[in-house]
């Protein structure tokens, strides 16, 4: 009896269900809470080729809901990692590893190669992205999010009308309108429900098997365990706003930043550094500026040497800048928050000068 006996002999799946999952290419877009037990699942049905894009590592606190990974993976590249596992459980399928985050120059190129798109992301610029690219490659997408204690699950650009997410949202949201990702907080097991049910919609759009949530959102409350729908249908106004062309849309901007969560204060950026295990924090002020500050819990990197490699930070969950006043450290929060996204990247404010800062400085001296 081999593995996909228990799903060849379900009445209307059969061995030609298996067959097309088989035959299929499912690109996973973010290996973190949502995307894990997606590509779990996924690849425990047998879909034969499994894409992943993140350019993301892994962090400590991570672990409560990226379920994929354990304690000996913290700091190893997430795509790649999540491959090697999932190789080692199924040898029968077939893994491809992109180890950047998806931009408006390659996410055409890497989506165009898949039959279907899993969004596993958790921020607003690359949800608007993946949509748009999928749209203009009519490619179906299963989207996920989560929020406090609950998660939305919806199918896009599939069916008879082939919604799209700026349907239900036309615009990205305003800086002040978007959450501090610093405080919202998660229980892993609302992004490893969300996710697995993201997997089950595209095992029935590949097989063709039960209904898609293709004009619907379907919501689910952990606090209280229910489950509801809300229909949607197309926007004009919404779909105005999506590219008319590759072209357009290589043009446009997609970073949207946590804006309220780009500052931090120092009691909380000093509670984060000394009880948190995936927090750095960093003076980039400048070699020669005064005072050096010997500190254990303070890692001096100018700020010039960051920007020539800002991949020495990528093994941290949480980066807070320092500087002299706070206005280096912001401009720099949010040139890094474009390069790596997912991570929870901030500026302290008021830098060494401000007078809740630890550090017992003489502002003469700066």
């Amino acid at each position: 009896m081999n593995r996909f006996s228990r799903q060849t002999i379900l009445p209307g799946f059969g061995i030609e269900g298996q067959q097309k999952l088989s035959d299929a290419r499912v690109l996973v877009v973010g290996a973190g809470g949502l995307g894990c037990p997606a590509l779990l699942h996924l690849a425990a049905a047998g879909v034969g080729t499994i894409g992943i894009v993140d350019g993301d590592t892994i962090s400590e606190s991570n672990l409560n809901r990226q379920t994929l990974f354990g304690h000996q993976h913290t700091g190893k590249p997430k795509s790649s990692t999540a491959a090697e596992i999932l190789k080692e459980k199924y040898p029968d399928l077939s893994f491809e590893v992109f180890s950047d985050y998806l931009n408006t120059n390659n996410a055409l190129e890497v989506i165009s190669l898949f039959d279907v798109v899993v969004d596993g992301t958790d921020n607003f610029g690359t949800r608007y992205l993946i949509n748009d690219a999928c749209v203009l490659l009519k490619k179906p997408l299963v989207m996920g999010a989560i929020y406090q204690y609950e998660g939305q699950v919806m199918a896009f650009n599939f069916g008879q009308i082939a919604l799209n997410y700026r349907d239900i949202y036309p615009n990205p949201p305003r800086r002040d309108q978007i959450p501090n990702c610093a405080e919202t907080g998660v229980l892993g097991v609302l992004p490893g429900i969300i996710g697995t049910l993201q997997a089950a919609e595209v095992i029935k759009i590949l097989s063709g098997v039960g209904k898609v949530l293709a004009e619907k959102i379907l919501f689910f409350n952990l606090k209280n365990s229910s489950f509801y729908e809300v229909a949607i249908q197309a926007n004009p106004s919404g779909r105005n706003n999506l590219p008319d062309s590759e072209e357009d849309f290589r043009s446009r901007d997609y970073n949207i930043n946590c804006g309220l969560a780009e500052s931090i204060n120092w009691e909380k950026a000093m509670d984060w550094t000394l009880n948190m295990n995936d927090s750095l924090l960093v003076d980039i002020r400048e070699t020669g500026e005064k005072p050096l500050l010997e500190k254990e819990f303070l890692t001096r990197i100018p700020m010039k040497k960051i920007k020539e490699n800002a991949a020495a930070l990528s093994a941290y969950e949480n980066i807070l800048l320092v500087c002299a006043s706070g206005q280096r450290s912001r401009q720099l929060a949010h040139e890094l928050k474009q390069q790596f996204p997912e991570k929870k990247i901030f500026s302290v404010e008021g830098g060494i000068l401000h007078p809740s800062s630890p550090l017992n400085l003489n502002k003469n001296d700066t």
